[in-house]
């Protein structure tokens, strides 16, 4: 049986300017939705696992929207309560070359953000489940959300499920100062911490040394000893590190570190990738559901993480939060190479 995983957080409205064209010149928007929790969840989804989506929506169209847009890829929404007034929007203007993309959020009283943690019963909906996921854009939603991801937790841990957490830093949403008080308690409960540099910094205060990423430097020791600082002085039983170099909007370098207790004890890191990007957006999401999809099915860390970052390389070439490629695709790429010929 494959695992099943449940995943809490904020699913949004998406309204992105069509092509690379900027805020102040579009007359339209394409409407998506998508968020870092439903992200993870759909790529489960189609990795063929168990998921279960957590949320708070409204009862109107465009909240069933939301809902309908998880349910066509086959991600289970039983668990997502309904009431409230609003669905959070983002606006995203998709950058290019040396302009970088911009997000505007539109989120504030949101459904989710104003839903008080005794709505959601934890213990009926992790029972018989496998796996938590969380991310650090759901409490920095408010205080409310911040209670019910403790909670959330809490039950996990109870219920004996594993907890993931991708760090996810917003600076738009809270403060260095503000992340760092609600954060660092929660790491007590986390077994899988998912991180980039600016995550670890900013959300733990934890910073790794010589790497300026916004110029294309990046020193791998200093990422090794981010991952092993993280996994000594929080007991993660796993870290994953994301590398990416961006050397402009359109052109990144992707690759990844795990320090684990079992393969990679001494922190492993994957092969690169050079992407040209058409979506950025949701990379992180997918490469965590990736790692977690990768730990569930393969007895290799190593290949876990290869995994991980190989379906987050694809997910760069595709519009849109959700990463829409399936385990075969990604296992193609990883044996291939991944040229990108046509398949006829």
């Amino acid at each position: 049986m494959s695992a099943k995983f449940v995943t809490f957080g904020e699913i949004m409205l998406r309204l992105s300017t069509p092509g690379y064209s900027r805020f102040v010149q579009t007359n339209e928007y394409d409407a998506l939705y998508g968020g870092g929790e439903a992200n993870v969840a759909v790529s489960l989804a189609n990795y063929g696992m168990s998921s279960y989506f957590v949320s708070k929506l409204p009862t109107h169209e465009i909240g069933q929207g939301a809902v309908n847009s998880l349910r066509a890829y086959g991600v289970n929404t039983d668990f997502v309560v309904r009431g409230g007034e609003r669905v959070g929007i983002y606006f995203l203007e998709t950058g290019a070359s040396q302009r970088p993309s911009k997000v505007v959020y539109d989120r504030k009283y949101s459904a989710i953000s104003l839903a008080e943690a005794n709505e959601f019963d934890w213990e009926t909906i992790f029972a018989g489940k496998d796996w938590f996921h969380w991310t650090g854009i759901t409490p920095a939603l408010g205080k409310n959300a911040q209670l019910a991801v403790k909670e959330a937790c809490k039950a996990a841990k109870k219920a004996g499920l594993k907890v993931s957490c991708d760090l996810n830093f917003r600076k738009k949403m809270w403060s260095e100062s503000e992340a760092q008080s609600i954060m660092n308690p929660l790491m007590e409960y986390v077994d899988v911490c998912i991180a980039n540099e600016e995550d670890a910094e900013k959300s733990l205060g934890i910073k790794p040394a010589s790497t300026d990423v916004e110029n294309a430097e990046l020193n791998e020791h200093g990422y090794i000893e981010l991952a092993k600082k993280l996994k000594s002085v929080y007991g993660f039983e796993t870290v994953a590190i994301t590398l990416r170099e961006s050397f402009s909007a359109s052109e990144n370098g992707w690759s990844a570190l795990l320090h684990d207790d079992k393969e990679c004890k001494e922190p492993y890191r994957s092969k690169k990738y050079k992407i040209n990007i058409v979506d950025r957006v949701g990379g992180g999401d997918s490469f965590a559901a990736g790692l977690l999809f990768g730990m569930n099915k393969y007895p290799s860390s190593k290949d876990a993480i290869e995994f991980a970052v190989a379906a987050s390389c694809l997910k760069h070439s595709i519009p849109g939060d959700f990463n829409l490629v399936d385990v075969e695709e990604v296992e193609k790429l990883l044996k291939n190479g991944g040229s990108g010929r046509v398949e006829r």
